[in-house]
């Protein structure tokens, strides 16, 4: 630039004129008028064998959405087969028609297809996704799955095992045991309380879900929508092949009883030993699903706790810190929806929590809400909807859901507009109707002995274990005492088990059991595949009182070590273990109980104990590698076929409780007891006698 130039305009660029000129807006401008989304027209037909067709055309990019909803959830199958509808789900892919599991894949992923199949409380879903050249392939396949599924025995049998361990690990899960005791608890005998379980899903047979295929999955009552690069006429035409043959209506079901309806709040706590958090879900009843009050209360959860932005989770978390995360929803069903509101804290402020959402739900239903605050959720949800429908297959699901749940034709071009038109007395209003805080279910899953007198004060509370078993007050502070052992069946012995993980060999385990001139010697050599291995010696004197451990081995090319001596009430010694933060070591010298033993050498007594249908047991327990000691709760659950490498046998499963991970032990019912299978809760991780 010109020198002269330069001087003439920087008097000019600096200037306030000029300065003001360059200066952003200090205000957002007014928002625009709130427009109606921009769905294209939907096209609809009945095929020849009665399944309705929804077509929603979309050109703008080569890829079709292809989605077959039929009313074959969990409400379509028995109490005593709950789980029923999503296996049959998880195997309607694993061999169809002329193909196998793995031709299915292949045709579908040659294609960069997705083909997927599950189930909800309500529906089954297909659904298929493809660039629209493929469409054939794609119409194709649903029709095989669900009018010609196979059920390969092979494929049967590895679904109810993924199956089995998918429930093991949610059963361990605080969060999912709420969920099971609240739907129990809101729903009664109603379908929508059904959960699976262990002895429903082992019960499940390949005749189980041919007929459930043949009997529920009929085309009458189902949806098929197609979203994306089509034609009306090419859709029908390639529905009506790909379905030919598949006809019928779904065998009537029985009329689901009526959901109770509660009057007064009541807790249930769900005793956990040595949980050092709470989950805390709150629920209550709400209203069919095409309520017109539902626009409302979406705003009103969105402001209570639909999100970060929340008053459940700025309060609960940000302001008090007793938890990471607090949040509430509102669960539109077929039938009578729920709304729920939950969060997991810190034991210690269970009750003060538990007090803190309840005023929020309080609060919601008798306070207007600000104009600032409303105007944000709205904002939130209006502005959002556009990206949730961006995808074809996004719009499929919606256009789907919409029409099977019975909303009204103009429900998702109108939706963003009947959001926005909340008024704060219309939210108001629609909170009262659907949060109910003095009429609520509440679940508390935690350690019932530190928290329970906090509960009792805000509402009438019921105690249960785990599995639903009632509990008294004396249960939550049972203490261990000296068990009586049958020392006469200790006697030597060697066993060898196979460690499995997510079924496949991981590494080995062999336990032996001596006779020494002072009492016993127990000897546990694991060696977990590449991550590690570790010997442990345990000795016990002639009355099973512990004497010493030692323990050494590595863990991810560190060593780890515990040497720890009881004598004199004390346990003495020191430790290095792994830790959360890596390899740690504590010193040792602690006051324990007589017959206390270490949680290293707990598996030796075993054979001594006098086992017998519903023999429960609480006994001290002394981790090493912790220096802490701990009531573990030995119970026995039932009486199982268990199948191992070693043989099938007749075992007591015994539920271990208390420590720092809930294990499930398979004993045999006979002499001499040994361990035949362990099962650490929540992991997919088993240990098998292999001799």
């Amino acid at each position: 630039m010109n020198g002269v130039l330069r001087v003439l305009l920087v008097p000019v660029l600096l200037s306030p004129v000029a300065a003001r000129a360059q200066q952003f807006p200090s205000t957002p401008p007014a928002a625009g008028p709130i427009k109606p989304a921009a769905f294209p027209p939907f096209q609809e037909a009945v095929l020849a064998n009665g399944m309705r067709l929804v077509l929603v055309e979309n050109s703008r990019l080569p890829v079709l959405s292809v989605t077959l909803t039929l009313p074959a959830g969990a409400t379509s199958e028995p109490a005593a087969k709950a789980g029923l509808s999503s296996m049959v789900a998880s195997l309607l892919t694993k061999g169809a028609g002329s193909r196998t599991a793995d031709q299915i894949s292949a045709a579908i992923e040659g294609v960069g297809g997705r083909l997927a199949a599950f189930s909800d409380e309500d529906f089954l879903i297909v659904r298929a996704d493809v660039l629209s050249p493929n469409a054939k392939l794609a119409f194709g396949l649903i029709g095989d799955v669900v009018g010609r599924p196979t059920f390969p025995e092979k494929e049967v049998e590895l679904i109810r095992t993924q199956t089995l361990s998918a429930l093991q690990l949610e059963l361990s899960q605080p969060g999912a045991l709420a969920d099971r005791f609240l739907m129990k608890g809101l729903y009664g005998a109603h379908p929508y309380s059904y959960r699976p379980t262990t002895e429903t899903v082992k019960g499940i047979t390949r005749a189980d879900l041919l007929s459930f295929q043949r009997s529920r999955l009929r085309p009458t009552g189902g949806l098929l929508v197609i979203a994306g690069k089509i034609g009306f006429t090419e859709a029908k035409q390639l529905a009506n092949e790909a379905f030919q043959g598949w006809v019928g209506n779904p065998a009537p079901t029985a009329a689901a009883p009526t959901p109770p309806m509660r009057t007064s709040t009541e807790i249930l706590l769900v005793h956990r030993p040595g949980s050092v958090q709470s989950n805390i879900v709150v629920g209550n009843l709400t209203w069919a699903p095409a309520d017109p009050g539902y626009y409302a209360a979406t705003i009103a959860n969105k402001v209570l706790g639909g999100g970060a932005d929340a008053r459940l989770f700025l309060i609960l978390r940000e302001q008090k810190s007793w938890t990471y995360g607090a949040y509430s929803r509102v669960e539109r069903l077929r039938g009578m929806g729920n709304f729920q509101a939950n969060t997991e804290v810190r034991t210690e402020v269970t009750d003060s929590a538990l007090r803190e959402v309840m005023s929020q739900l309080h609060r919601i239903r008798t306070e207007p809400v600000p104009a600032d605050e409303l105007d944000a959720a709205k904002g939130a949800l209006v502005g959002r909807f556009p990206l949730e429908i961006e995808t074809v297959d996004a719009v499929a699901q919606r256009v789907a859901r919409a029409k099977l749940l019975g909303l009204p034709t103009d429900y998702l071009a109108t939706y963003r507009t009947k959001l926005a038109a909340v008024t704060p007395a219309s939210l108001t209003e629609a909170a009262q109707r659907t949060i109910r805080p003095d009429a609520a279910y509440i679940v508390v899953v935690g350690d019932g002995a530190r928290i329970y007198d906090g509960l009792k004060d805000i509402a009438p509370t019921r105690i249960v274990s785990p599995d639903g078993s009632p509990l008294t007050l004396a249960d939550l502070s049972a203490k261990a005492s000296p068990v009586d052992l049958d020392l006469g069946a200790l006697v030597p012995r060697r066993d060898s088990l196979s460690i499995l993980v997510q079924g496949n060999a991981f590494g080995w385990q062999r336990v032996t059991l001596e006779t020494t001139d002072s009492g016993f010697k127990f000897t546990d050599e694991t060696q977990l595949g590449p991550v590690g291995g570790q010997k442990t010696e345990a000795y016990f004197g002639p009355t099973a009182a512990m004497q010493h451990v030692v323990q050494s081995g590595t863990m991810q090319g560190q060593k780890m070590s515990i040497d720890v001596a009881f004598a004199g009430g004390r346990a003495k010694g020191s430790a290095t273990t792994p830790g959360p933060q890596g390899m740690k070591t504590v010193n040792i010298d602690q006051v324990v109980e007589p017959a206390t033993i270490d949680d290293n050498a707990l598996q030796a007594i075993f054979p001594a104990l006098k086992w017998a249908p519903g023999a429960k047991w609480t006994i001290n327990v002394f981790s090493s590698g912790q220096g802490e000691t701990h009531a573990t709760i030995l119970a026995v659950a039932g009486i199982e076929s268990v199948t191992v490498p070693a043989g099938t046998f007749e075992a007591y499963k015994v539920d271990a409780t208390g420590g720092p991970a809930p294990i499930t032990f398979w004993v045999m019912k006979d002499k001499p007891h040994r361990v035949v299978k362990l099962a650490i809760v929540g992991q997919p991780v088993e240990f098998v006698l292999v001799k």
